[in-house]
């Protein structure tokens, strides 16, 4: 799933798509290249202080690219069986492409409007089934919706004061105004990606910049609503002021497990969010903790039913899709906190936890996960910039999703046509440098014992590389 700022895909490229979007960022460069020399004068920071290559300018206006290519490749691993959804045991590899370009603008004071352009190529090992946590969260799972750019982001930005005390903001992508009041109504509208305001941290939330796996950059057992690109139609509302922040999310959710078309039947479709955050200093560092809750309602299908059906002998393997029904729900809550131990050390920590009865929906096949991670700035050794990060991860399924595995069940993501179950845990290392202002190389391994929760297959070994460009 691309769908992610902070941050939170497979068909090889056509030869005409390059171009194309080299025409893009080309007019991006020429844009802000034309930019006031006074309004130059104050640029904004960027995302996670990697730098840009150009300014942003503390103009009324926002326009920006980036670009993200992901390399992976693994050399074989063990296997005692396959089945149609399984992570394929022999060697190879895979390249992701993500091209992005944004574009916003102030009407008023508290009124702005943003939106985002995208197109993703490659894909990924595997085709990005076989692992509840891949590999590569710049990856879809869907091949067939191709390279062609599309919009993935347009909403309006509203500021409702509830103070008197302003101060300057930090801007990026999806946040461009300037000035912020102290204490305030915030409510986002129209089409966008529900982890761009849930569960971010900043320590592990960025495939872009920081880990790539997605049960590191996300909570595993948050199937929050998007469609197969990561994207969502809704409303968030959220009041902030200096150390407390609440939001309330209502979204779309997609027709079927990992679909294109949303479901606009309400009364029996839609993702209810709401996450509470409280953020403090200890001893002078900063600390953030954020409490989340969400209920899903979609035609789902539910694990017990589709296994008593198999287990009764009137069906092969069961199947999850035969046993959905209308307004059925699932439920989930996580904890995720990030703290500053020392100015060059931070950490973080996620716990997720869903009532894992019905069939994983949107995001991945995970019931409950545990992760715990963080990054190191390079002072230590001479290079402030370069960034260092480790993080682990296990994650866990149902009883009810679990026998529907062992039985030959499949989901959007897993069926090895059998399972003997053990916990999948990953281990995730990666080493950042920026090489010039607003590009930096990355380069990243993952160990990936009993993947899809299956202790006959592995561990894998997967090896990354990585180029981003932010402009």
């Amino acid at each position: 799933m691309i769908a992610q700022l902070h941050w939170r895909p497979l068909m090889t490229q056509s030869p005409d798509h390059t171009p194309a979007w080299i025409a893009i960022i080309a007019a991006t460069l020429t844009l802000a290249g034309r930019a006031r020399a006074d309004e130059l004068a104050t640029p904004a920071a960027s995302i996670d202080d990697g730098g840009t290559l150009l300014p942003h300018p503390a103009a009324a206006w926002w326009l920006s690219a980036q670009v993200n290519v992901i390399g992976q490749a693994q050399p074989g691993f063990h296997s005692g069986y396959s089945g149609d959804n399984s992570f394929r045991s022999d060697d190879h590899a895979a390249v992701s492409v993500v091209e992005t370009v944004f574009a916003g603008y102030e009407l008023t004071p508290v009124t702005a409007f943003v939106v985002a352009g995208e197109s993703v190529g490659g894909g990924g090992l595997s085709h990005a089934v076989g692992l509840a946590g891949f590999t590569n969260l710049d990856v879809l799972r869907t091949p067939d919706l191709g390279v062609t750019p599309y919009l993935g982001r347009a909403f309006v930005d509203q500021i409702i004061p509830m103070s008197s005390t302003w101060s300057v903001h930090d801007r990026d992508p999806l946040h461009i105004l300037r000035t912020l009041p102290t204490r305030r109504f915030e409510i986002r509208a129209g089409k966008l990606s529900t982890t761009d305001m849930f569960d971010v941290n900043a320590v592990g939330s960025d495939s872009h910049l920081q880990f790539m796996n997605w049960a590191i950059d996300g909570n595993g057992a948050y199937d929050y609503a998007a469609d197969a690109r990561g994207y969502t139609l809704g409303a968030v509302v959220e009041y902030a002021q200096d150390e407390f922040a609440v939001r309330f999310g209502e979204m779309l959710m997609p027709k079927v497990a990992n679909g294109v078309d949303y479901d606009f039947d309400l009364a029996n479709a839609r993702s209810e969010n709401v996450e509470a955050e409280y953020h403090d200093q200890i001893a002078g560092h900063a600390g953030t903790v954020r409490l989340l809750g969400y209920l899903n309602y979609a035609k789902m299908g539910s694990y017990a039913e589709a296994n008593a059906t198999a287990s009764a002998g009137t069906a092969g393997a069961p199947d999850i899709t035969q046993s959905r029904a209308v307004g059925r729900s699932k439920y989930g809550l996580g904890l995720n906190a990030e703290h500053e131990l020392t100015r060059q050390l931070r950490g973080f920590l996620r716990v997720g936890w869903s009532d894992g009865k019905n069939e994983s929906f949107s995001y991945t096949e995970i019931d409950d996960t545990f992760a715990i991670g963080g990054d190191l700035r390079g002072t230590w050794w001479g290079r402030d910039a370069d960034k260092l990060g480790l993080a682990a991860v296990t994650n866990g399924l149902s009883a009810d999703h679990e026998r529907h595995l062992e039985l030959g069940g499949k989901g959007f993501v897993l069926g090895d046509g059998m399972l003997h179950y053990g916990r999948e845990t990953i281990v995730e290392a990666y080493y950042a440098a920026p090489v010039y202002r607003g590009i930096s190389l990355t380069v990243d391994s993952q160990l990936i014992v009993n993947p899809g929760y299956n202790i006959d297959r592995g561990p894998v070994v997967v090896g990354s590389f990585r180029l981003h460009v932010e402009i």
